[in-house]
């Protein structure tokens, strides 16, 4: 189907605009629904460059999987037991539903994160430690499920995360460390929110954890995309953060401070980040080096049993059946080059400060974020049903059921494609995963400029500027979180499309990330819609933009990009950055909910409805021509849940290799009494993750089971 658009319009008719959105679709550049697109066998994690070898960084990858594996269940990695395993133990997410309600804390109508006030739309009392019922969702309550005019109730709350009770850091406990027991020494300060009268509860993060299940293909990760593509050994934000750094070992006896810039390491920048999150596992005031002290110190990983068929950990199980033979320190020794620690130097981080460190220690931030991603690698799920071998008779995989055969068409039909494309069923993923290439393309495509929704004067369509791999959906108003809008520690924007406005606009020399932008490779390039005269050289796809494309090889000119930023929704220069998240992918969605960024949704049954009527709300940069009323019927929504439960792995399902995993506690809501932990702290009950071997949960345990399985009404 070719359409024409004309892109300034004027006294447009609301049947001719729809006409114009829907033929809009047809330019699109993400993938269109090809089954054979979207089978997972065969696509391999983008490799890490200088990362694996002889003489790079990681020397040995079975140990740097079994460290990052010990790692990432060890509750001793967290200042008061929390383990990274503790958001990601159900098919790479988390399906707690007590002490999970954060009161909207990322609002920013709430100055600081002020939020003390839960208002569920159920009108339940909810608070600290309050148990999520069945009917506590939606978040967002329509009077017609079907029309987003009908909206009755909302709130700001999120599902988010248990994590830490608000504490400062004292000190690493040396008592517990000999004992095997790492509960940093901290001092309790009394929470504005998260406290039940005098005793302070768990904190709550402040949106829904995402499954790490085949995270390794995301570009970026976090939802609004922090976790920079480069690992710099110490942050989640690569290049941008210029004074992160890393020693090397002169000899024995000396170090030197030197840079990192590792590609395709989203998961290691990601790693690094929650350790030092005074919400999800750690004291205030804790800093990398002291965790290594945590979990170095503590020598053996010995308060988690370990299955005797575990597939990494087996080998090194301890013959006790808890923790393993070999201590942490000497699994990094045996993973990474000697150059990263095998200097006897004491190092002082901070000038002047009198605290001096192992270069071990002061590189621990590299080995863990490191060892985490080698083990979150993986973590590929790529045997689902829809991606059996396909039946000639039906043209769809083997087992697929008439409903579930109908479920994909609506599935195309309502365009869930456009952004849940690819093998992992999300346009978030490395674009060499769509070019299906192991070779280092001349540049990635990242930004785009396509038509999203209406002009910001409500008159014709307008091309956006946006993140590939992030859309603005209006699960919530943008206010309420605004994701990709956000900034870094910095002050810098997390967007390439807010540094690439920068740059139009002579602000910046070059992006703050390396990311190449070439107009000719967009959708609606400028040449469309700006005239020959607002046009000049886009030096960055001369050499990419040949034949027929490079006359699209323009830019507006900083004169005018000014105009165009002072008009109305930044005019022909609008961006679709606010309240933008992270597209998630759709694998072993049956398993990851709650849904979206804010938890809101309990089930597929709702997320559907969502998608029906067109989101939630509209928000200014909503994507309506991904996102607008479909007018399903009962039979398509049940259809299209069916056929998203075909991207259900069953080795997820049922926990087996290289799902399996060690035993852990997982905080799951408080209890009376205060904490042994510490005083000021309210005490917790907590939720037994069994250890699963390789061959996965036994018929007594079950399978895993949807997220509002497990709720009451």
């Amino acid at each position: 189907m070719f359409c024409f658009i004309q892109k300034v319009l004027s006294g447009i008719a609301p049947c001719v605009y729809a006409l114009i959105l829907l033929c809009a679709l047809a330019d699109a550049v993400f993938a269109h629904g090809a089954l054979s697109d979207q089978v997972m066998k065969g696509f391999k994690v983008p490799t890490t460059p200088k990362l694996i070898g002889k003489s790079a960084i990681v020397v040995d990858q079975q140990a740097a999987v079994q460290l990052g594996k010990a790692l990432f269940w060890d509750g001793n990695v967290g200042s008061s037991g929390t383990a990274c395993a503790s958001c990601h133990f159900h098919a790479g997410s988390d399906i707690r539903h007590i002490n999970q309600l954060n009161p909207g804390q990322a609002h920013t109508a709430n100055a600081g994160g002020t939020a003390k006030t839960f208002e569920l739309p159920s009108g339940n009392d909810a608070g600290p430690d309050y148990e999520l019922k069945a009917g506590d969702f939606p978040f967002f309550r329509f009077a017609d499920v079907d029309d987003i005019a009908t909206l009755t109730a909302s709130t700001d709350d999120v599902a988010g995360s248990s994590g830490e009770p608000q504490q400062q850091f004292v000190a690493v406990d040396a008592t517990g460390i000999n004992a095997g027991i790492n509960n940093d020494q901290c001092d309790s300060e009394l929470s504005a929110v998260f406290h039940a009268g005098s005793l302070n509860t768990r904190q709550v993060t402040k949106r829904n954890a995402p499954t790490v299940i085949n995270a390794a293909f995301n570009f970026r990760n976090f939802w609004d995309g922090r976790a920079n593509n480069v690992f710099n050994g110490q942050s989640p934000f690569g290049l941008r953060d210029t004074g992160a750094k890393i020693w090397l070992a002169k000899g024995t006896k000396k170090v030197k401070a030197a840079r990192l810039a590792l590609e395709n390491a989203s998961l290691a920048s990601q790693a690094v980040g929650p350790p030092l999150d005074m919400v999800e596992m750690s004291c205030k005031g804790r800093s990398s080096p002291t965790s290594a002290e945590n979990c170095c110190g503590a020598g053996r990983w010995s308060r988690r049993r370990c299955d005797p068929e575990d597939s990494v950990l087996a080998g090194l199980r301890d013959p006790s059946g808890t923790g393993l033979t070999l201590t942490y320190d000497e699994l990094i020794k045996k993973a990474f080059n000697k150059k990263y620690w095998r200097s006897a130097a004491a190092i002082e981080l901070v000038k002047d400060s009198g605290q001096f460190y192992s270069q071990m220690e002061a590189n621990f931030a590299m080995f863990f974020g490191l060892a985490i991603q080698q083990y979150e690698n993986t973590l590929i799920s790529d045997d689902a049903l829809f991606d059996r071998e396909v039946d000639d008779d039906t043209g769809f995989p083997a087992g697929f059921t008439e409903a579930q055969q109908r479920g994909f068409q609506v599935f195309n039909d309502a365009h869930c494609n456009n952004c849940h494309s690819g093998p992992t069923f999300s346009s978030a993923a490395s674009p060499q995963i769509f070019l299906n290439t192991t070779k280092k393309p001349k540049y990635l495509k990242l930004v785009n400029r396509d038509v999203l929704g209406e002009q910001a004067s409500g008159f014709g369509t307008d091309s956006s500027l946006f993140d590939i791999g992030f859309a603005i959906t209006s699960v919530a108003p943008t206010a309420y979180d605004v994701g990709l809008g956000g900034t870094d520690p910095f002050g810098n924007p997390l967007s390439f499309t807010k540094q690439y406005i920068d740059v139009l606009a002579g602000n910046a020399k070059k992006m703050l990330d390396p990311v190449i932008v070439v107009t000719c490779d967009m959708v609606d390039p400028f040449t469309e819609d700006y005239l020959a005269g607002q046009l000049i050289n886009d030096k960055l796809g001369k050499s990419v933009c040949k034949g027929p494309g490079k006359k699209q090889a323009r830019i507006p000119t900083p004169e005018i990009v000014a105009v165009e930023l002072a008009k109305s929704g930044q005019g022909r220069l609008s961006g679709g950055v606010g309240a933008a998240f992270k597209i998630p992918t759709l694998r072993n969605v049956e398993l990851t909910g709650p849904y979206m960024h804010n938890g809101g949704m309990k089930s597929l049954e709702e997320v559907v409805e969502f998608y029906n009527r067109g989101g939630n709300l509209t928000n200014p940069r909503h994507s309506t021509t991904l996102v607008f009323f479909q007018g399903m019927s009962a039979q398509d929504k049940s259809d299209l849940v069916a056929f998203l439960k075909t991207l259900t792995d069953e080795r997820v399902r049922w926990e087996r290799a290289p799902f399996d995993h060690p035993a852990l506690q997982v905080p799951h809501g408080h209890e009376g009494g205060e904490n042994p932990l510490g005083s000021g702290l309210a005490g917790d009950r907590f939720l037994e993750v069994p250890a699963v071997g390789r061959n996965g949960r036994t018929p007594e345990m079950g399978p895993l089971k949807a997220f509002d399985s497990y709720l009451e009404p």
